[in-house]
């Protein structure tokens, strides 16, 4: 399968669409999920196109894996939360809604979360969190 330039990750990565970051590198970007799960759902993507983790290099793989470690340390501590949910799906089938890859960090329990790409949070409460998880990046 081919990639899809035109999913709203890639418009977000070459800036025709808007996110409320949370961290970037040369090779990720973090951001707060419009739909989040939880309070402070992050998603974190490579900058290179790849639609499922498969489809990804090891080199891109390496890079969002640091991040996701970095941000989980940084959501656990901005919530005080000793239970952080890191999620990535593959594929519609297994729920994934946007063709490019990404991983959940979302912090709390499986069993707080709230339902999947379901209802969009609160802009201002969205910008709130993110500024709280920027604050703990180390």
């Amino acid at each position: 399968m081919s990639y899809d330039d035109q999913n709203i990750f890639a418009k977000v990565l070459r800036g025709e669409a808007d996110c409320i970051k949370v961290f970037e590198d040369e090779y990720t970007l973090a951001f707060m999920d419009l739909m989040p799960q939880g309070d402070g759902h992050t998603l974190v993507i490579p900058k290179e196109p790849a639609e499922n983790l498969v489809d990804l290099s090891d080199d891109a793989a390496m890079s969002c894996i640091r991040t996701v470690k970095r941000l989980v340390k940084a959501i656990k501590k901005a919530f005080n939360d000793s239970g952080v949910i890191v999620m990535q799906l593959n594929g519609a089938a297994a729920g994934q809604t946007v063709p490019h890859i990404h991983f959940h960090i979302i912090p709390g329990s499986i069993h707080s979360m709230r339902a999947h790409a379901k209802d969009f949070g609160n802009p201002d409460k969205l910008r709130e969190l993110a500024e709280k998880i920027k604050a703990c990046i180390e």
